[in-house]
């Protein structure tokens, strides 16, 4: 198992486990978050655990040409009751992402200090997030980080009422241009939102 010590740097990330563990330890500072997604890794850990640094191996990827929009699900963005934003309260999403509980999780991975953290990347301009509101009450949303490479690093997603996070990835995706989404590991949610699973060297390519 690869260690990291103070010293801003990753090991190769063919040196990844089968699970896509590639190495321990390290900070989340600004800098090194940096490194991490330009080179494909993604920091993961729940709150007891150290912090755990990964690169699988497939990558889960949407690509936007690909996305499925089900009939239904286009009746309801018709009707216009959800209104969608972009950065308009990144710390307020983070913190709901946070607070959802996760099934077959007994707690938050999204700790305090990964708080901070992307909320110092979205300072920078390097964190989005993405509101969905409902009567002015935000009810859905997801955030993540743009390098400004054409690749869209999702992170986390929740949503009050039903159908709200769907709605505010869909809107996201249908009017930006990015040419990847990460979606990092696989999910049947967005499996049904038309993510596929690619080799983690074709992901590279595009980062």
């Amino acid at each position: 198992m690869n260690f990291l010590t103070q010293k801003i740097e990753f090991p190769e990330v063919s040196k990844a486990s089968k699970e896509g563990l590639l190495a321990i330890g390290g900070d989340l500072s600004v800098e090194r978050l940096i490194l991490a997604y330009k080179n494909g890794i993604f920091p993961w850990f729940s709150s007891y655990e150290p912090i755990l640094w990964w690169s699988p191996n497939p990558r889960f990827v949407l690509f936007p040409k690909q996305l499925k929009v089900s009939k239904s699900m286009k009746q309801v963005m018709r009707n216009g009751d959800f209104v969608v934003t972009i950065n308009k309260a990144f710390e307020d999403v983070i913190n709901e992402c946070a607070k959802t509980k996760r099934i077959g999780q007994s707690g938050t991975w999204i700790t305090q200090s990964m708080m901070d953290a992307y909320i110092q990347l979205h300072q920078l301009g390097l964190a989005k997030s993405v509101e969905v509101w409902l009567y002015d009450e935000l009810v859905g949303g997801l955030y993540g980080v743009d390098l400004g490479n054409g690749v869209f690093c999702g992170e986390s997603m929740f949503a009050k009422v039903s159908n709200a996070s769907k709605i505010g990835f869909i809107s996201f995706i249908q009017n930006t241009n990015y040419k990847l989404i990460d979606c990092q590991v696989y999910t049947e949610h967005l499996e049904s939102l038309g993510a596929e699973e690619i080799e983690r060297e074709t992901f590279l390519e595009y980062l």
